[in-house]
């Protein structure tokens, strides 16, 4: 897929592309965020417990207290970090406003960076819950509609591609915004991804449908509430059992072109990704080769058919 204006940007915990900022001195190097999307993204690191001050090596960290509201506090001495990080946090995501970020890929398990499930300690050292970490909590708040994992959660096909997925949507409607386009180019840019929304979800689809047929007379306002539908619905997962029924539903602009024989084939080939025995890529390709041969207008504009590059063969997986 061609990327408008240059790379586009995502932001990365800086222990993931190998930088030894760990509390010991470590990395924790991820080759497919830095060797492979790093390809075909500008990766910014973001380290909060160094770029608040701390030293490499430094005292290991925990939360502590309330789940919702806790304390960053060091394990062993007992210094609390809380106001040092919400400070230099609320300051720094301000700083990456100007980075025009379409994604981040936080540390899973970090204090201040973990996305989910970190571990909260009561005041005696035992584990009583799961929160957020410091930074990321702040990020999320402050950047509510952009794409966001963990690490360890991209070793789950499904989770990896539909991240990138949407950090590559996120992306075509920023420029979209970006270009002050009317409200034509809105309506196109929800035709254009019509199939790729529907693989999430229809209900979702069904209220963006409503929304652009009646737009708010404010563009902007009009801009900014489809932009929240659009975050809403790339959140949901896509299933196997979503994509056939798009798979199907296209195979439905072919009526007066396919043959016989060519129908038939299409049909067996969704079957068997519908079975777990070839993965999406083998109908994707099929479908691509009839839009190609037979020139479909309406299929060549279908983002779904070409969502992020061939080359990360993220489709060759799920």
């Amino acid at each position: 897929m061609k990327e408008e204006n240059g790379k586009l940007k995502i932001g990365v915990s800086a222990c993931l592309l190998g930088q030894k900022v760990r509390y010991d001195g470590g990395h924790q190097l991820n080759h497919f965020i830095r060797d492979i999307l790093g390809q075909h993204m500008e990766l910014v690191p973001v380290c909060p417990e160094v770029e608040c001050g701390m030293p490499v090596p430094r005292e290991a960290m925990r939360l502590i207290g309330d789940t919702d509201n806790p304390r960053l506090i060091t394990r062993r001495t007992g210094i609390d970090h809380t106001e040092t990080m919400s400070t230099w946090a609320e300051a720094r995501v301000r700083q990456l406003e100007s980075e025009g970020l379409c994604g981040f890929i936080f540390k899973k398990g970090s204090p201040s960076s973990g996305l989910f499930r970190v571990k909260v300690y009561s005041q005696d050292g035992v584990p009583h819950g799961a929160g957020v970490g410091m930074f990321a909590r702040t990020f999320v708040r402050h950047f509510p509609l952009l794409p966001v994992e963990e690490d360890g959660r991209l070793n789950d096909d499904r989770l990896r591609e539909n991240f990138i997925e949407s950090v590559f949507v996120h992306r075509h409607f920023r420029d979209l915004v970006a270009g002050s386009s009317g409200r034509g180019a809105l309506v196109d840019f929800h035709a254009r991804h019509k199939l790729l929304l529907l693989a999430h979800s229809q209900e979702h689809y069904r209220r963006m449908g409503r929304f652009v047929a009646d737009l708010p007379a404010d563009l902007q306002e009009a801009y900014r509430e489809y932009g929240v539908l659009l975050a809403e619905t790339l959140r949901v997962l896509t299933t196997p059992k979503k994509h056939c029924n798009v798979l199907q539903h296209a195979l439905g602009y072919f009526k007066k072109d396919l043959s016989a024989d060519e129908k038939q084939e299409m049909l067996e080939v969704i079957d068997a990704y519908r079975n777990g025995d070839v993965p999406l890529i083998v109908p994707i390709t099929l479908l691509n080769h009839f839009v190609r041969k037979y020139n479909q207008p309406y299929l060549r504009q279908q983002y779904y058919l070409h969502p992020h590059p061939l080359d990360l063969r993220l489709r060759s997986y799920i």
